[in-house]
């Protein structure tokens, strides 16, 4: 790639690098924005065969079939490889054509791949089957020396694991079971989910821990807010101005002389020493001077 990029300004050569290396770190994990920088490599450099392979991995990864086996045709055609045909052909299922993928199993293009890429084009070729619903030729389609082999190679665990699921699919678990287990056992960098799909066949459910400790800080969280709350309102209740208050207004709802049908409550403690009822009763109100001396 860095080949192909010496061909651009130095200025231009740096931007699509840029953009390509956030391609490669976010095609895993976030495929969508991957896909945003890869558009905008491709704009940058769209003679350019790495960016657009790059272009086509991202649109793989984003499920827009179509526009990856554009992106990957343009490639080959810049090239000549043939390494591409394998990603071509599962293009080709992901659009619902599957016998197109099995055509391209049986092309020429398949001998020129390595060891590695003639692996993938059989696990392409056994989901076009599948598709199909050609179920045991599926399985007959995964069944080869490489399968067979105790090696273990970078694409072993895909392997094994593609002839599980296919043996599962038809019911023979017992096999299946096997060959998910040699698939985990080969499965050193976590490719596939074959430890959960041997827990799910045995019956074992898994409880995600976090979420449990999450919900009991919930709990413990809920209950702190709540005993504040009780806190909170015991102090109000020993607030001497909340106690007066609380007595202003047993006296108003006491004393509702408005009100024709109201029913007095029985006098509280608080109001023993108090008599609003006798106007009489009422201390007196200072005098204007007196009011001013006390400003003094």
């Amino acid at each position: 790639m860095r080949q192909e990029l010496l061909s651009l300004p130095k200025g231009l050569a740096e931007e699509v690098s840029r953009n390509l290396v956030m391609v490669a770190r976010l095609i895993d994990e976030e495929p969508e924005q991957a896909y945003a920088y890869s558009r905008i490599a491709l704009r940058l450099a769209s003679r350019v065969a790495a960016v657009r392979e790059a272009a086509g991995f991202a649109a793989y990864a984003t499920q827009k079939y179509s526009e990856a086996l554009a992106e990957f045709r343009a490639a080959r055609r810049m090239t000549g490889s043939v390494e591409l045909w394998p990603v071509m052909a599962d293009c080709e299922r992901g659009l619902g054509r599957p016998e197109r993928a099995l055509a391209m199993a049986g092309e020429p293009e398949v001998q020129k791949l390595d060891k590695a890429g003639q692996v993938e084009m059989r696990l392409v070729a056994a989901g076009a089957r599948r598709d199909l619903g050609q179920l045991d030729a599926a399985i007959v389609t995964l069944q080869s020396p490489e399968l067979a082999s105790s090696s273990v190679q970078p694409w072993t665990a895909r392997l094994r694991y593609a002839y599980a699921d296919a043996l599962l699919a038809a019911e023979r678990e017992d096999e299946a079971r096997e060959w998910f287990a040699k698939a985990l056992e080969a499965d050193k960098d976590g490719a596939t989910d074959a430890s959960d799909r041997l827990a799910e066949m045995d019956g074992v459910e898994f409880v995600d821990a976090i979420d449990e400790d999450e919900e009991e800080d919930g709990d413990y969280d809920a209950a702190r807010a709540e005993s504040d709350d009780e806190d909170e309102d015991d102090e109000q209740d020993d607030d001497p101005e909340v106690r007066a208050a609380e007595r202003a207004s047993d006296r108003t709802e006491y004393y509702d002389e408005d009100d024709e049908e109201y029913e007095p409550l029985e006098r509280s403690a608080a109001d023993a020493d108090v008599d609003l009822t006798d106007e009489d009763d009422l201390p007196e109100a200072p005098a204007a001077a007196d009011r001013d001396g006390d400003k003094g």
